[in-house]
């Protein structure tokens, strides 16, 4: 029987403004089963507070990069130290299941024209939102938008070479209104190019869900509708996509308003405003 030759890991890790939240990642790494992996750590803090978080994780192997504030901006800081086989794109404020780049590695192993796999979002109790796709799936340019989240990407590094630089037009810390959807954009980009990637509803992210206030959800809806609207005619999307894109977020809020849910209903109405703004490139003064 073959040997499996497992690649190697660069986890692009972008921080700012946390330590509690990034020592609870860099300690879930510390567990991982496989060990073949670097921090490509990208520190976009104006004091010294990674370098006291560092301190206790001397076992981890660490690229620190600095980068002015973007997170798209950071991550293209990061792709320029790239060495290994496989790249991916961890938040500071996730966390890696024990097994993690071990499965990662062995599916990567397996089947050597697989360019990429993605994962899912979950709670530390496992619960996802009921937006996450639950099929196994080969991603395509129609069918990736709840199929990939950035801290559960993971990219052959060809792939990554091929598909260049993250747009930084888009992400937190844009000069742009379009403050999201940099790693949809992204992943877009390399299937376009012909890249083969699976999603897997069974490989996970730990990444807590934030309590939010009305205002705040409202808000969240159209900065996201907003930069989904940007790469649908960033990319020329057609009228099918178009019409699903803009019919789902009306029938969302419909459906919110027979059921007496009026907070849901101008969350849906809001994610609809923003992905027209986006579209049309008129992003309105007010969230």
């Amino acid at each position: 029987m073959a040997v499996l030759h497992l690649p190697s890991f660069d986890l692009v890790l972008a921080t700012v403004d946390r330590e509690h939240d990034l020592e609870l990642f860099l300690d879930s790494l510390e567990r991982q089963s496989y060990r073949r992996f670097r921090v490509v750590l990208i520190d976009q803090n104006d004091d010294d507070r990674v370098t006291r978080v560092l301190a206790g994780h001397s076992a981890l192997e660490i690229v620190p990069v600095f980068s002015a504030r973007g997170l798209s901006r950071a991550r293209n800081a990061g792709l320029t130290e790239l060495q290994s086989d496989v790249v991916a794109f961890p938040d500071d404020d996730c966390e890696y299941p024990d097994d993690l780049l071990e499965r990662v590695a062995e599916r990567l192993a397996a089947d050597s024209d697989l360019g990429g796999i993605t994962g899912r979002s979950a709670d530390r109790a496992g619960r996802s939102s009921p937006s996450w796709k639950s099929d196994a799936r080969l991603l395509t340019r129609t069918n990736l938008w709840n199929r990939g989240i950035s801290y559960a990407i993971f990219l052959r590094r060809n792939i990554v070479d091929e598909v260049g630089a993250f747009d930084e037009q888009l992400g937190l810390g844009s000069q742009a209104p379009w403050s999201s959807g940099e790693e949809i954009d992204f992943l877009i980009r390399a299937v376009s190019a012909g890249a083969r990637i699976a999603y897997d509803p069974d490989l996970v992210v730990f990444h807590e869900q934030k309590l939010l206030s009305t205002a705040d959800r409202r808000a969240l809806g159209y900065r996201d509708g907003e930069s989904i609207g940007y790469i649908l005619r960033k990319h020329r999307y057609g009228p099918l996509t178009l019409l699903g894109m803009f019919i789902r977020p009306l029938g969302g809020a419909l459906l919110s308003l027979a059921r007496l849910d009026g907070a849901r209903a101008r969350f849906h109405l809001a994610t609809l405003r923003g992905r027209l703004a986006g579209y049309l490139g008129q992003p309105a003064a007010a969230r």
